[in-house]
């Protein structure tokens, strides 16, 4: 009698850093490497990929810090790989540094992980990788719910930023692919949606179409299946009063307006060439604030060269009249190859992390402000699972916001029954209707009711 001989299953341990963005990417990598069986355990996986971010000092730290922890622990005939943005900026420097990594490869690549790993060997294509739909992702942390990416690079030469200098010029995918790759997840049960990029307001403008956006929202609309999509990654000079109308009046975008500002003063925004007069950009914000049931979300860097305490001051009386939902504050990173490294007023970091910590305090206090206004609201969330607080307690989310990144409800009690007069059980994946009864710290309680 022949026993059929089963290959081993080969492991693999995946950690992406950074951003949404740079899921994808890593996604698209799970895809390629399909014969491997996804672990939790990076001590024994047969290969280990670190998707990196090169962004700032903070998440270049996260990134060689993560890679060396994992190559203390790993086992010896294991493959260590390490990818993406961090990689492509250093290239010369990391290859020379880190012996401890077997395989680099940077941004270019994601699609020839699988040959580069059997082969091992590194890469660094002088090109952009654009995903299309026939790129075979692993979608992971939701059943229902994906990113799309709407583009690589980026065409703004704000003062600040690197990433043109490694991801190279805004390279828009075209409207055809997304929508193929939408259907596509749609039907495989993703009905939930967040459009991703370095600009998002720019798609389409590498290819002279000034208002991407706007047809994109025309065409996912006409995608049946599809519940609700929100866009993320606005940014100022790119984005219209048109748009904003667009966003408003869709039946499946909801009202979610992510627009990192940066900052507030004429003298600042021209100082981080940001490519916007402030009266047309608070015309913008308040068309946001305006839009009922909006959510707006925002990014601030403090303490950028020729931040003076009046910029300074100012941008923190705009943050507390605004009220944003949501607001992150960045601490000036110094990058090299920016137009910012080699300016001479540069402020003491001392001062840059005072200044972050009082921001920071401004912020805390309109994102607890704009919980407590949901407090008594009904509103439709989507249920994720069992929370990690307590198993009588469900994850869920308003279907406004964005995964991960703007919070998480917690549902303590279910007004639903089934035939048998019991609670009914609540499906995850599944939208419902909630009534906020408190906030408790930073997480609103909800009951079911529809």
């Amino acid at each position: 009698m022949k026993f059929s001989e089963k290959k081993p299953t080969k492991s693999l341990h995946l950690v992406s850093l950074g951003c949404t963005k740079n899921l994808v990417d890593s996604e698209i990598m799970l895809g390629k490497l399909k014969d491997y069986e996804i672990t939790d355990d990076a001590n024994n996986a047969d290969v280990i990929i670190v998707n990196t971010c090169g962004f700032i000092d903070s998440a270049k730290e996260e990134s060689i810090n993560t890679i060396l922890n994992l190559h203390d622990e790993r086992k010896e005939e294991s493959v260590l790989v390490m990818a993406g943005c961090l990689s492509e900026r250093y290239k010369e420097e990391l290859q020379k540094e880190l012996p401890e990594i077997d395989i680099f490869t940077g941004v270019g690549d994601y699609d020839k992980i699988d040959t580069l790993v059997n082969e091992k060997r590194s890469a660094f294509t002088n090109e952009v990788f654009l995903l299309n739909e026939n790129n075979d992702r692993v979608i992971t942390g939701s059943s229902y719910h994906a990113y799309i990416k709407l583009s690589e690079g980026c065409n703004q030469t704000c003062s600040f930023c690197a990433i043109p200098s490694f991801k190279g010029k805004l390279h828009s995918r075209t409207l055809e692919s997304l929508v193929k790759e939408v259907k596509n997840l749609v039907k495989n049960g993703y009905k939930d949606f967040s459009f991703v990029s370095q600009d998002s307001s720019s798609y389409l403008r590498d290819l002279n179409i000034n208002n991407g956006l706007e047809l994109l929202i025309q065409e996912v609309e006409k995608i049946e299946g599809i519940e609700t999509a929100r866009i993320l990654y606005l940014y100022p000079s790119t984005t219209t009063l048109e748009l904003i109308e667009k966003i408003k009046d869709s039946k499946v975008f909801e009202n979610y307006f992510d627009m990192p500002l940066q900052h507030i003063t004429p003298h600042m925004l021209k100082t981080m060439k940001r490519g916007k007069g402030v009266e047309k950009l608070k015309e913008l914000m308040d068309a946001m604030r305006n839009t009922p049931n909006s959510f707006v979300r925002t990014t601030f860097i403090v303490g950028h060269p020729g931040e003076s305490q009046e910029d300074f001051e100012e941008l923190c009386t705009y943050v507390k009249e605004y009220k944003f939902d949501r607001a992150n504050v960045f601490s000036y990173s110094d990058e090299e190859g920016t137009a910012a490294f080699d300016r001479v007023d540069k402020i003491p970091q001392e001062l840059i992390d005072q200044r972050a910590e009082l921001l920071g305090e401004i912020i805390e206090q309109t994102t607890q402000n704009s919980l407590e206004n949901e407090v008594g609201k009904v509103f439709e969330v989507y249920i994720d699972g069992e929370s990690d607080e307590h198993e009588y307690l469900l994850s869920a989310r308003k279907i406004t916001w964005a995964p991960e990144i703007d919070g998480e409800i917690y549902i303590n009690d279910n007004e639903l029954f089934d035939e048998n007069d019991e609670p009914a059980q609540l499906k995850f994946g599944s939208k419902y209707k909630v009534k906020i009864t408190e906030l408790v710290g930073d997480k609103l309680l909800a009951t079911v009711i529809e």
